[in-house]
């Protein structure tokens, strides 16, 4: 896993890097480990015949997406090389290799003429990368050397055989074994003795008949993981090309509350920066938890830091420094250990010609009075005395405890308190040497761990609190995995306790409804279904009253009670979902305010008043009208009013009545059509289920409430209520010619028909967009959760874009897209509806397609931003009357609505979708897909035989039926049409239609 490294406790393969990888379904700090493995299992191993793959830790590699390393005909061992300047191979190895690629030897810091023996066409050396690809014989091959003295000895079985270890090298003995240009004379002699020399004869005669090539990736780098501070530093914020497919970032897994303090150049990973923590550029920071104010200069290296650490770095220079903190154990007793050095410091240099905190040892003496003989024993020699093994860090001290004060002072000892010299001369003080084997990994992970998620619940705060697209599932899942739920829940509680708005505080328990489900593993049954548990009710009843902060502390009252299983926490995940659709609810239904209804005369008893509606085709946008998406956000839909086979489909009449009661009448498909359902309420309770969709008459019930006509709930009777305002009650026939679940906005449209005939009926007169918002506020009371464009596409006439900007209150705004003359007419011509014989699969696609957006999906949040970006191109192709693009936009809109909800298109749909393709510059499954209506826009006009002759050949459609449809250029149509108390159809119906 590497040697030990100066710069990381845990060493070079778990040093971390200031990225985070875009595409981890679990978020954690990123180290090389994770880079490397990325790397080889993605990039360098793509298309690699069977075998074994060796590679180092010590470096840094990058490598581009596609290496391009040719497999045909291989055999033996390939190694991996990146090319390289040649000034900077002279501390490195480099391959010597012909023109085939085949390997003749390794030169390691060689001679400026062996370096540029090896340099291609372009001056650039193949550098020794450290990635060895062994092919299945030679690896087999080299493992059957385990057993042969004195190779046994490099394995645990032969130190139990009390063979002395030997130490090998992979590239210099076991590689460089198959070099074409080494002899064997020369690789054997070149043993550092007599046991080193047999292992290499018998690596010799083990593996020389292999042969070894090179594959030099071009554009791929690699930085080796030096003991050079400066190096180290330049590596964590001197970021990569693209070639990397991670995200390098100045603040990864890192929250900083004054951000703008970090400055270009920078690097900050795994911390947590409270108040003013000012980075200059050069500098990198790592697992620190800071408290500002503080300035830290450019040349600086600190990791390890806790918050306790912080008042000592206040107003301390720090400049062209490391400051470690490190978790040591000695035997039983743990401590925390402070180390300091200088960016330009060698740590194995004799001190006599080196430097400490980058200034020379002597002048470190005489500014500090310590000692040569404080830091060295005096029988070391003068040749060993380096910092790696100057006792310079404070370890224990005898009546004190010792913090990161006791080492800063080496920096300014005269601005630091009289006595720093003698407490530092008393504390029991260790060398970097004799550290080494004390450092205590465990603790030091731990460690890592415990601030990634403390600085996690700060992200969870900002991404909550700042309304940011942020996706909160990778930390959930982490949070889970590593046992830090709690904490995360506790943050969401808070969060959602004292959001100021509903929608930030229903996203933070869709959260909370996630790390349950997370905590499922799984397990436990669906996510999506029923959430009306009697002991979650009083909460719901709290956050239905506006007591957000009072429901959010039942439900984690409640929550504790369903942590023991995972059908437990499923139910819960349920319910958690079903709050956040409450507080939903209440974001949306802040659109009533723009409702607003101006008196009208009151029609008399037994007067009709009729509103009728053309359906509408959803042609680009659908999905971002859908709340949260469509006030966190923003959405714009294009939407076309649209007659089906020459009549407007959708429609509702109203009538006053001398009983104080409320009919309800469903009709067959048609205003003169027989009843197929009939109800009557006389009392309030009648009305109490008016939010249950599927419960009879719902929709109708919601729209009295709504329209204010019955005040629910309320003290004063149902009967009384009608007589004292009207005299008497309302009776409502409702139609629609549209079969269930069309996807041609039926439901949302028959509430606006409704609301519009219920208002005149009531002696009121609403607008088009009041009845838009209207219908908005229903849905929510009625809780069925829908967005706006139904009732905006089948209000509103003609062709149209509707808009949502993503702020609360939520506001429709409809814009009128104007076309060429003609071209209404001519899109009438290239229309037409199939219908497919498949219901609409609403069955918690809504549901779904909510979590998703609440969990900020990446895939789900781009589809968003694309959803708006092509109704926008939608509306511009047709302001120009451009059909094809229009096509274009229908196919790009059903991608993207498959997309948002995988699964919604069936497979019969897809044959269908199949055949006509040749034939259509675009199609599309009306609404949120599924089945129901198929829209299809003709490279031929009036197209309705030519597409029923293609699809009766084709096999497995079942029953389909195609209508002609064309753009309705009226809307909905609000009209009182005459008196009748016996319930007839009311005359000049027909002409009302």
């Amino acid at each position: 896993m590497g040697r030990e490294f100066s710069f990381d406790d845990c060493g070079r393969a778990f040093t971390c890097l200031p990225a985070e990888d875009p595409d981890a379904l679990a978020e954690a700090p990123v180290c090389n480990l994770d880079s490397l493995l990325h790397t080889l299992t993605h990039r360098l191993c793509v298309g690699s015949p069977p075998g074994v793959w060796v590679c180092s830790t010590d470096m840094l590699l990058t490598v581009p997406s596609a290496p391009g390393i040719d497999w045909d005909g291989f055999r033996g061992v390939r190694v991996i090389a990146v090319p390289g300047s040649q000034a900077y191979a002279r501390n490195h190895g480099v391959y010597l290799a012909d023109e085939q690629g085949l390997v003749h030897d390794i030169i390691y810091r060689g001679t400026e003429a062996q370096i540029q023996q090896c340099a291609g066409p372009d001056g650039a050396v193949p550098l020794v990368c450290g990635v060895v690809f062994f092919s299945s014989d030679a690896a087999e091959q080299l493992l059957a050397t385990h057993v042969i003295p004195p190779l046994d000895a490099c394995t645990y079985m032969g130190l139990d055989s009390g063979a002395p270890p030997i130490q090998l090298s992979l590239f210099f003995d076991i590689v460089l074994s198959m070099a074409r240009g080494v002899t064997e004379e020369d690789f054997v002699k070149g043993g550092s003795d007599a046991s080193a020399r047999s292992a290499r004869s018998v690596l010799w005669a083990s593996l020389r008949a292999f042969p070894l090539s090179m594959a030099c990736i071009p554009d791929a780098s690699y930085d080796y993981l030096t003991a050079s501070a400066s190096d180290h530093i330049r590596s964590l914020t001197l970021l990569p090309g693209s070639a990397s497919h991670l995200r390098f970032c100045k603040a990864a897994h890192s929250q900083a509350d004054q951000p703008w303090l970090l400055e270009d150049g920078s690097s900050v990973t795994n911390s947590l920066l409270e108040g003013a923590v000012r980075l200059a550029a050069g500098s990198a920071i790592q697992h620190c938890h800071l408290q500002g104010p503080l300035e830290i200069g450019p040349g600086c290296l600190l990791s390890g830091l806790a918050a306790g650490s912080s008042p000592a770095l206040q107003g301390c220079p720090l400049r062209d420094v490391v400051l470690q903190g490190h978790h040591v154990r000695l035997r039983d007793l743990s401590c925390r250990v402070f180390t300091l050095s200088g960016r330009l410091d060698d740590w194995q240099s004799p001190a006599e010609g080196s430097t400490y905190l980058n200034v020379p040892w002597a002048e470190f003496f005489r500014r500090t009075g310590v000692r040569e003989g404080d830091l060295w024993d005096a029988e070391m020699p003068r040749s060993s005395r380096c910092l790696l093994s100057a006792r310079l860090f404070p370890v224990l001290h005898a009546s004190e405890a010792l913090g990161l004060e006791d080492v800063l002072w080496l920096l300014a000892p005269a601005a630091g308190p009289g006595g720093r010299l003698a407490r530092w001369r008393a504390a029991w003080r260790m060398s970097w040497q004799e550290l080494l084997p004390c450092l205590d990994k465990e603790a030091e992970l731990g460690a890592r761990r415990a601030l990634f998620f403390l600085q996690g619940q700060r992200k969870v705060r900002r991404v909550l609190l700042g309304r940011q697209d942020g996706s909160l599932l990778p930390l959930i899942r982490s949070a889970v995995h590593e046992g830090y739920h709690e904490a995360v829940l506790g943050t969401l509680d808070e969060v959602a306790s004292t959001a100021d708005d509903a929608g930030v505080a229903a996203r933070a328990l869709a959260c909370i409804a996630d790390v349950l489900g997370c905590l499922a593993h799984g397990e436990g049954g669906l996510r999506s279904g029923p959430a009306a548990n009697s002991r979650w009710a009083s909460a719901f009843r709290r956050l239905e009253s506006g007591d957000i902060a009072g429901g959010v502390r039942e439900l984690a009252a409640e929550r504790q009670k369903w942590m023991s299983g995972p059908d437990l926490l499923v139910r819960a995940a349920r319910h958690y979902e079903g709050a956040e659709q409450i507080l939903v609810r209440q974001a949306v239904m802040s659109s009533c305010r723009f409702v607003n209804v101006r008196p009208a005369e009151l029609p008399p008893v037994g007067c009709w008043v009729q509103a009728v509606c053309p359906a509408r085709l959803d042609l680009s946008g659908g999905w971002s009208d859908t709340p949260p998406v469509t006030y966190e956000h923003g959405g714009a839909v294009v939407d076309v009013a649209v007659l089906v086979d020459g009549c407007r489909p959708i429609g509702a009449r109203v009538r006053r009545i001398p009983e104080p009661e409320l009919r309800l009448v469903s009709l067959g498909g048609t205003p003169r059509g027989e009843a197929v359902a009939e109800l009557v309420c006389r009392e309030l309770e009648d009305l109490r289920d008016y939010c249950q969709p599927h419960a009879p008459g719902a929709l109708l019930k919601a729209a009295f409430i709504c329209t204010q006509i019955v005040q629910f709930p309320s003290q004063e009777p149902l009967r009384a209520q009608l007589m004292r305002s009207f005299g008497g009650g309302f009776e409502v026939h409702t139609w629609s010619k549209l079969p269930h679940g069309s996807g041609l906005g039926t439901s949302s449209i028959l509430a606006g028909a409704a609301m519009a005939s219920l208002y005149r009926a009531a002696g009121k007169a609403a607008s088009t967009e009041s009845l838009v918002h209207a219908v908005l506020h229903l849905e929510q009371r009625l809780t069925t959760g829908g967005g706006w464009q139904d009732q905006v596409g089948g209000l509103v006439p003609g062709i149209k874009i509707g808009r949502s900007k993503a702020q609360l209150p939520l506001r429709v705004e409809v814009e009128e897209i104007p076309v060429p003359e003609g071209f209404a007419r001519t899109l009438s011509d290239h229309l037409l509806l199939v219908y497919t014989g498949k219901t609409r699969l609403a069955r918690n696609l809504l549901q779904d397609v909510v979590r998703n957006w609440n969990a900020r999906l990446p895939s789900v949040v781009q589809n968003a931003h694309a959803l708006v970006s092509n109704a926008e191109e939608c509306a511009r192709a047709l302001r120009q009357g451009d059909l094809p693009l229009v096509g274009t936009c229908l196919d790009r809109y059903w991608q993207q609505k498959k997309r948002m909800a995988p699964g919604c298109e069936p497979l019969a749909v897809g044959r269908m979708m199949r055949a006509l393709r040749p034939y259509v510059h675009g199609q599309c499954l009306a609404g949120a897909g599924g089945g129901g209506f198929l829209y299809v826009l003709t490279k031929a006009p009036r197209q309705k035989e030519a597409l029923h002759q293609i699809l009766a050949k084709t096999e497995g459609l079942g029953n389909f039926s195609i209508h002609s449809i064309e753009v309705d250029t009226g809307g909905v149509s609000v009209e009182v049409v005459g008196c009748e108390l016996d319930g007839s159809a009311p005359p000049g119906e027909d002409t009302a239609v």
